[in-house]
């Protein structure tokens, strides 16, 4: 998709549509709403005094005239103009470009009004509009969506053309990665493999200017990998440690010090010897979300080239059941030296953690985010609104929450003070699931943080939030790249 900013001339764009926002309870009074009534023979003016349109969230009203091009004006409701900022606008730009897209628009105008910094409302307004162009037809052969929006303008009333500039570049950056990561997470097992998924982020590091090495299970031994090779057992997969590295040309973080993030790359879990219910496993090609986030994240600090170095890591596995599969009682070794009481094979994203924070840390990680799809017990505490979120540093934690907080994406903090005895095995250092499967989210971010030496350490417990299970008016049903917003944000409040 093709963006662009422009600051006047508005209803003149040369475009299939124009799409703007109403305020709940807005009378359109406003200059802007005055020539888009004007253009379409008072319509606007009409559905707001008739009580037909309220600007609630999620409303739209499709309104025709006469033109020699276009002849379309799309009202889109936001809420309380008080409660309007940037994640508000990508949200009304995306419910906008995917209502016109279904009309057969294929180019269009969006004003996102309100009182947002303009830079910042171009980049919301073109990352809403990419992202809500992605669907999950890849692999059908008919009945595909064909409809598409290629000519994407925004625009922002009186805005310097280097402020929609560099808003727009930096939106299009931001949702093209979103949409990476989302393409990823749909993939089909037998497609995207540990190999497969190596072998994308390579390509990708190449083409945004990032250092890329992959670690053979070879390698992973002679580090004393064997927790997060312990999943792996059971596959004919081998697993793969992605580790991605941005350096900036002038560093502004202070000496020494390196953010880095870790996620979760199962690529499909069976759950090995603790064997899922057949239903619903389909769902677990998403298992490998927090890796996804991550080499998302990292292909958009490629392109963004923010002024602090950053580290990605993705231990990326299968969990299979096998002749050789890790069983209930094994007990393993992990690079730290600690040992593993494995009581539960369906635990396995922690013991994949386990060995990829301490090798981030090796790696002379000072902050570590790490994200995963890792319990079933967050979801059933914070459902799919707001991702879990722990760890042993309270900066780092309420930064991340901050950074959450601009972004439009939702942290809840968890304790983990007072729960420590939940991991403590019997005849290893520490076992891989909680008793009796209490405090199920608690136990798995304990379990990682024993595997954090001196770094400040904060986890994302994201299975509630990396996938929608029906469609919104802004993006479609399945991954939505959750966090990659936010960890951009935490990177900048790190410059």
């Amino acid at each position: 998709m093709k963006s662009r900013g422009i600051n006047k001339n508005f209803s003149g764009a040369n475009v299939d549509a124009l799409a703007t926002v109403v305020f709940k309870g807005e009378k359109g009074s406003t200059a802007l709403l005055k020539e888009l009534d004007s253009l379409t023979g008072g319509q606007i003016s009409s559905i707001i005094s008739s009580g037909e349109f309220k600007g609630d969230k999620g409303e739209s009203a499709l309104l025709r005239f006469k033109a020699k091009k276009g002849g379309r004006v799309l009202v889109i409701g936001a809420g309380e103009k008080s409660e309007y900022g940037a994640p508000e606008v990508a949200i009304a730009a995306g419910h906008a470009a995917r209502k016109l897209r279904s009309c057969g628009a294929k180019s269009m105008a969006f004003a996102p009004r309100g009182s947002v910094d303009a830079s910042d409302a171009a980049a919301a307004s073109v990352q809403g509009a990419v992202t809500s162009q992605f669907d999950l037809d890849k692999y059908k052969t008919k009945d595909k969506i064909d409809k598409a929006i290629t000519n994407f303008v925004v625009y922002v009333d009186g805005a310097k053309p280097a402020q929609l500039k560099s808003g727009v570049e930096r939106g299009g950056i931001i949702g093209d990665s979103i949409n990476f990561t989302r393409d990823l997470a749909n993939e089909p097992p037998n497609i995207l493999t540990p190999t497969e998924m190596a072998k994308r982020s390579q390509k990708m590091a190449k083409e945004v200017g990032l250092t890329c090495q992959i670690l053979s299970e070879a390698q992973m031994k002679k580090l004393g990998m064997n927790s997060l090779l312990s999943v792996s057992l059971g596959s004919e997969q081998p697993a793969k440690l992605i580790v991605l590295k941005y350096t900036p040309k002038k560093s502004t973080a202070k000496k020494g010090e390196l953010l880095s993030l870790v996620g979760k790359g199962v690529m499909f879990d069976t759950g090995g010897i603790s064997l899922k219910p057949g239903e619903g496993m389909d769902a677990m090609k998403y298992d490998m979300s927090g890796g996804a986030t991550v080499v998302g994240a990292m292909r958009a600090i490629g392109m963004l080239k923010p002024t602090v170095p950053v580290l990605g890591i993705v231990g990326c596995v299968e969990n299979m059941p096998d002749g050789k599969a890790s069983r209930p009682s094994d007990v393993v070794t992990a690079m730290t030296g600690k040992t593993i009481e494995i009581l539960n094979t369906d635990a396995e994203g922690r013991l994949v953690l386990a060995d990829a924070v301490a090798y981030a840390e090796k790696q002379g990680a000072t902050r570590i985010v790490d994200m995963a799809t890792l319990t079933g017990a967050v979801v059933v505490a914070l459902g799919h609104l707001n991702t879990g979120i722990m760890g042993n540093d309270q900066g780092l934690v309420d930064d991340m929450i901050a950074a959450g907080k601009e972004a439009g994406e939702g942290f809840w903090q968890l304790p983990l003070e007072g729960y420590e005895g939940e991991v403590k095995s019997d005849i290893a250092d520490v076992k891989n699931v909680g008793t009796k499967r209490r405090a199920g989210t608690i136990a798995g971010a304990l379990f990682i943080q024993e595997f954090v030496d001196k770094a400040k350490w904060a986890h994302l417990d994201i299975a509630g939030t990396a996938w929608a299970d029906s469609p919104q008016p802004h993006q479609s049903k399945g991954p939505t790249g959750v966090a990659i917003r936010s960890l951009l944000k935490l990177v900048e409040m790190s410059e």
